[in-house]
């Protein structure tokens, strides 16, 4: 076996390992099953690669993406090592030629993507290349914690105990959570050795702002740096398009990038990211993963990430030279609602939407954070550093004020309102907005109705904000977004602790630009909710969502919240059929609860005139069933009878007699003609 130092230098070009590298190869040559997490440009690869040089067989490689693939395999074929990938984006030709160095018995290195393991010929195929190891890059995609979650990767332990060999994993980005569940998921929960290396990248600087005139924002930081390679990821496709415009405008090479463009369009951005010298992407979190260029020089975020594992990776991709590096995220409240709703509509299950929350409220508390922002950062993943002095807060610090007033009539404004309620509505009543909604349910009545009259609503919002920062509150996703209080936020409410806020961050906080929503601010996470509904019943159906119900019909529920089926059937787009299809599902999303269930005859009559008269009708059957004395023979009317009459509604006694014959009509009929009479 040749020595790894050896071929340290000789393959790779390298006099010694990085820190934390050595330990680890270690554990990999030696067969044992290793689990690494090292922070991104840490040199991940070489961790398995050079195991895979000194080891017989083939080592297989699963990465998440054909350009990630694809760029570490042209590298390795220009360093003289044996190494292919079986992609969908091969050629005819590149695909035979890796079964020919298989059959050869050149191949080392085998790259596959976690799709690939759902064909039955692959384990074949992987027991023919005498596959001794398998590495697998980017790890935390196989838990639904993490936040880039591939179904695929969850074959790979099975892959494992299939071929009998030792398993290494990778990723830049895992908290203790993920963690276990990569465990659980690779190693059949067995643990691995573990390494987990410093996720400190000193040199990358750190800085957030509140959003004011964000395009500017990014046009002023890109042109500070102008001739630089970077990044502007935004949150959506047409962002993406809009301000690589506006660059390209203010004198950039710029280009964009998403998910929706023709294939052959993206691979060539990544081409010419990779080859050009100062070209900046703008690009949804679709690019970079893939994209091994050691020279970017900074990374903007026009919008908040999904969490700090995504802020974590995303800012990664700076500075992997280890020369200094910069990254600018922007935030504002758009952003949060943009964030929740993806959230709550996602198809996850209530406890995991609730930790996605969590992670959330985790990255406002790095966007809010009070001190040096590092050391937030790093204290998410268990480190405890010392103060940076080059971050944004260290060079700038924020001011800061006693909010424990502010935060306690916040707290008592959810308390006193049943936890049952999110911002928009917690804050009318702070601010003394006696709304329709605020009436009708008397919370002017309650003693937190205007005691917040001293901040805007803008204000209030930005107080909510690092409330939410602070992990004081956090959104129930199984009550449509509406604010519970958490453990910490006690002792606070109680008087027993005190609280400093920024007050930099509220005092700046304006109305700026109305945000056009579909629904209020209040209505927002029941419509997320009810679009979640749609969106799986659209999946198990295989049709566009639009087919369950178009956007204006959830709206409607959003805002009138039907309780009943009747209700219900009055929302524009619910007609018979879709009522008795769906609506008891859709009643289920906003009333927490499965409404009672009805005879098809009353339910055909749902959201009509006739409705409230089977109703009275049925309740008149149900007390006369054995007659005015409670003595008789049990006698009733079959429910489609009571349907006809609720619709034909008889207005004299032979035209009821008729309907309900001799028997029913001696012992209904004047009760009914009474109910239709007054109907």
């Amino acid at each position: 076996m040749p020595a790894p130092e050896d071929l340290l230098h000789r393959i790779f070009g390298f006099k010694s390992f990085r820190p934390g590298q050595e330990e680890i190869v270690a554990s990999v040559l030696a067969g044992a099953d290793t689990l690494a997490i090292m922070p991104t440009g840490g040199g991940k690869s070489l961790c398995f690669q050079l195991p895979a040089l000194c080891r017989e067989g083939v080592t297989l490689v699963i990465s998440p993406l054909i350009a990630l693939m694809r760029d570490q395999v042209r590298a390795l074929r220009e360093a003289g090592v044996e190494a292919g990938a079986l992609t969908s984006g091969n050629t005819d030709e590149e695909t035979e030629a890796v079964f020919q160095a298989i059959d050869d018995g050149r191949l080392k290195l085998l790259y596959m993507a976690p799709e690939r393991l759902a064909s039955t010929a692959t384990l074949g195929l992987l027991r023919r290349a005498g596959c001794s190891l398998i590495a697998v890059d980017e790890a935390h995609c196989v838990s639904q914690w993490g936040h880039d979650f591939r179904p695929d990767y969850l074959r790979i332990g099975e892959l494992k105990q299939a071929l009998g060999v030792p398993l290494a994993a990778f990723t830049a980005t895992a908290d203790a959570e993920t963690r276990a569940e990569i465990v659980t998921r690779l190693f059949a929960g067995t643990p691995p050795r573990s390494f987990l290396r410093g996720f400190d990248r000193p040199n990358i600087h750190l800085a957030f702002a509140a959003k004011d005139g964000p395009r500017a924002q990014i046009l002023n930081f890109a042109a500070a740096r102008k001739g630089q390679s970077g990044i502007v990821y935004c949150a959506t496709r047409s962002k993406t398009e809009s301000l690589a415009a506006a660059l390209r405008d203010a004198g950039h090479a710029a280009v964009h990038y998403h998910g929706g463009m023709e294939a052959d369009d993206r691979r060539q951005t990544e081409f010419r990211f990779q080859q050009e010298d100062g070209l900046i992407v703008a690009a949804t979190i679709a690019f970079g993963m893939g994209i091994d260029k050691p020279d970017i020089r900074w990374v903007a975020h026009a919008d908040l990430p999904k969490s700090i594992e995504s802020y974590y990776q995303e800012i990664g991709r700076a500075g992997r030279d280890g020369a200094p590096a910069e990254t600018l995220t922007l935030y504002g409240a758009d952003d949060i609602r943009l964030r929740r709703s993806q959230i709550d509509e996602g198809l996850a299950p209530i406890e995991r939407k609730a930790a996605d929350h969590a992670r959330l409220n985790a990255l406002l508390g790095l966007a809010e954070a009070q001190g040096c922002r590092r050391q937030v950062l790093l204290r998410y993943f268990g480190e405890d550093p010392e103060p940076c002095g080059h971050c944004d807060l260290c060079e700038t610090p924020p001011e800061l004020f006693d909010a424990t007033e502010a935060v306690r009539k916040a707290l008592s404004a959810i308390l006193r309102t049943g936890e049952s309620f999110g911002a928009g509505h917690l804050i009318d009543i702070l601010i003394g907005n006696a709304t329709d909604k605020v009436r009708a349910r008397d919370h002017d009545d309650l003693p937190t109705f205007g005691v917040g009259r001293d901040l805007s609503r803008a204000q209030w919002q930005a107080v909510f904000r690092q409330m939410m920062g602070r992990d004081l509150i956090r959104p129930d996703p199984e009550r449509h977004g509406a604010f519970r209080m958490t453990d910490p936020a006690r002792p606070i409410l109680r008087g027993e602790e005190r609280i400093t806020l920024r007050r930099d961050t509220i005092r700046k906080a304006t109305a700026g630009n109305v945000i056009k929503t579909l629904v209020s601010e209040e209505d927002a996470p029941l419509l997320s909710a009810l679009k979640a509904k749609r969106r799986a019943l659209a999946e198990e159906a295989r049709v566009p969502a639009y087919v369950i119900f178009p956007d204006r019909t959830l709206i409607e529920m959003a805002e009138a919240r039907p309780a009943t089926l009747d209700q219900m059937a009055r929302v524009n787009g619910v007609g018979a059929k879709k009522l008795e299809r769906y609506g008891a599902l859709f009643l289920e999303i906003i009333t927490g609860a499965l409404p009672e269930p009805q005879h098809p005859a009353r339910r055909r009559l749902s959201g009509r005139a006739g409705a409230d008269l089977y109703d009275r009708l049925m309740e008149a059957q149900n007390r006369l069933s054995r007659g005015d004395n409670g003595t008789e023979k049990p006698l009733s009317c079959p429910a489609s009878l009571i349907a006809k009459i609720a619709e034909v509604r008889p207005d004299n006694p032979d035209t009821l007699n008729r309907l309900l014959g001799e028997r029913r009509a001696d012992r209904f009929g004047a009760a009914f003609l009474t109910i239709l009479t007054e109907a």
